[in-house]
């Protein structure tokens, strides 16, 4: 479970300021993902976990005992992970600050079964903020702004509207909005650029290649060397970056791009990132660590879900 991140500082257009907010602050909430998430001993949990069970590492405080040590213990999937804040508002509004262990097994379990629903719809709420303030969305910011409200409003239902929820019919809807957006966007009066998609990408060596306003939506890049490609302007919203080498690849412009994704990726100072104080170089981008660690490849059964749409 990740520790409380640091709201980043608000910029001119105040996108940060409202996207601070879908960030997890692990000091508010009851070790929810630790807890409701299951995952399978892989190249990204070094052991198996079943959904509602707690992890072995979260103490009785609700804090992570290894949080120091993830990645060299083999939790990668638990340091890049982020609830979007799903966390804590669950613990703290959903239930009114009474923690999953102070109740009957079926509190607890309605309790995970919220927490997934509003990690989702905190998750859609992350690209929608983000799709207000693309230039050259403008035409749909009514609209995206009319779903964004409408998102929120499902996010403080109640436990039971939350579980009756059909979160599958609404992801869908934002989606096809969002790839409106991301239309908008990429054209740039230069028509539609072919993306990547499929599993034939895992692993691929895509060195230096031109992704520039490429539709990435969904790709599957696992360990694929992206290392000096060009992701200018390029749609990378549920892209599978675990393990890709993002050594020297411009990023300027890309959008739809988590921290989760970029923390699951490998960098270095070359790297260049879009300019917004929402995302963040992670730390362990560092030229020593890139040329020590090879591309990892492996079993990835255990990826926790990401509301991918």
């Amino acid at each position: 479970m990740p520790e409380s991140k640091p709201a980043p500082a608000e910029n001119s257009n105040g996108r940060s300021g409202v996207r601070s907010t879908l960030r997890g602050d692990c000091a508010r909430c009851f070790g929810l993902c630790c807890v409701a998430l299951p995952f399978a001993a892989s190249a990204d949990f070094a052991v198996d976990k079943a959904a509602g069970t707690p992890c072995p590492n979260l103490t009785a405080e609700n804090r992570c005992g290894v949080h120091g040590s993830l990645r060299r213990r083999g939790f990668t999937g638990c340091a890049v992970y982020d609830c979007f804040g799903a966390g804590q508002q669950v613990s703290n509004e959903t239930f009114d600050g009474r923690d999953w262990r102070d109740g009957p097994p079926s509190r607890a379990r309605s309790v995970f079964e919220v927490f997934t629903v509003v990690r989702q719809l905190r998750e859609m709420l992350w690209y929608l903020t983000e799709a207000m303030d693309l230039p050259a969305a403008r035409p749909l910011r009514a609209e995206l702004s009319r779903v964004r409200r409408q998102t929120e409003r499902l996010t403080a239902g109640t436990p039971g509207d939350l579980v009756a929820l059909d979160v599958a019919a609404h992801r869908e809807g934002v989606g096809a909005l969002l790839r409106r957006a991301s239309e908008l966007v990429r054209s740039g009066g230069r028509g539609r650029r072919p993306g990547v998609v499929g599993t034939s990408s895992i692993g691929a060596r895509l060195r230096g290649a031109d992704f520039h306003r490429a539709d990435l939506r969904g790709a599957c890049l696992v360990a694929a060397d992206l290392a000096d490609a060009d992701l200018r302007r390029a749609d990378l919203l549920g892209a599978d970056l675990r393990g890709a080498s993002l050594a020297g690849a411009d990023l300027t412009g890309a959008f739809f791009l988590t921290q989760p994704q970029l923390e699951a990726a490998r960098g270095d100072s070359r790297t260049r990132l879009p300019a917004t104080d929402s995302l963040a170089r992670p730390a362990h981008w560092t030229d020593d660590a890139l040329a020590r660690s090879p591309i990892p490849l492996g079993d990835r059964r255990g990826r926790p879900d990401s509301g991918r749409r």
